[in-house]
């Protein structure tokens, strides 16, 4: 991949594996200091070695859950890299359940490790964003429009993250930080549980993407977020991307 990041720093929430995993690498690859931040200390410090390989990254160890200790991520951040270019809020647990099992507590879940660290990174980064005319990516969600049965938490959540997206990008906007969010179909570990737990489901959504097949966590995921925030990019914001090989088509 091609230097289309380089001297830009990042931060990729969830980055210690999965589909996030994928966008650090090849935002790394492609030249960009990145700040990986993940619960899971053991995957993050595998991962960050990993990729030291290919260039400057560094790992954080945070329960994104933990909402008061979230600004010291873009100040982690900041410190290392001189600056912030590139926020990408990826990280999202969630538990799979049919709409009539579905509890409060489920729905806390969704929004504590999802919405809730998406909207407070947003309010942290942005004063550095303006300095730079960076870059958000938010990770959406197909199950917003597909409907998924067993994701009502899940989709909610996305959901509520495209909409904030959407008014940050008006807000902003005029001072030069773009906010767009991408929905990924990827061969992650949230991905493969489903279908091991729902095989039904799982085999109706592949049927119903035109490529047959379903994307790799770097090369098809991590492709498409380095373009989102690379400079080739700049006029494109406010707009939700679906990187599923074609399984959603809206317009």
């Amino acid at each position: 991949m091609s230097q289309a990041l380089e001297n830009k720093a990042a931060i990729v929430t969830g980055g210690a594996g999965g589909v996030a995993k994928g966008v650090a690498a090849a935002f790394v690859k492609a030249g960009a200091s990145v700040l990986i931040v993940d619960r899971d200390e053991e995957m993050g410090r595998a991962t960050e070695a990993e990729l030291r390989e290919f260039g400057t990254v560094q790992f954080m160890a945070m329960d994104l859950a933990d909402h008061a200790e979230l600004p010291r991520i873009v100040d982690t951040a900041v410190a290392a890299f001189g600056k912030l270019d590139i926020l990408v809020n990826a990280a999202q647990a969630s538990r799979q359940k049919m709409f009539m099992e579905q509890t409060r507590e489920d729905a806390n879940i969704a929004f504590d490790t999802g919405f809730w660290p998406t909207f407070i990174l947003m309010q942290a980064a942005q004063p550095h964003l303006v300095k730079s005319r960076g870059s958000i990516i938010n990770f959406g969600s197909g199950a917003g429009y597909a409907a998924q049965p067993t994701q009502a938490s899940y989709a909610a959540a996305k959901e509520a993250i495209r909409a904030i997206s959407r008014v940050a990008c008006h807000e902003w906007g005029p001072e030069g930080v773009r906010v767009n969010v991408l929905c990924p179909f990827a061969n992650s570990p949230g991905v493969k549980a489903w279908a091991e737990h729902f095989p039904e489901a799982y085999e109706s959504q592949l049927s119903k993407v035109p490529l047959r097949r379903i994307g790799d966590c770097e090369q098809d995921i991590g492709a498409a977020a380095v373009f989102l925030a690379s400079d080739a990019a700049a006029y494109v914001t406010g707009q939700t991307l679906m990187v599923d090989g074609g399984g959603t088509r809206i317009g």
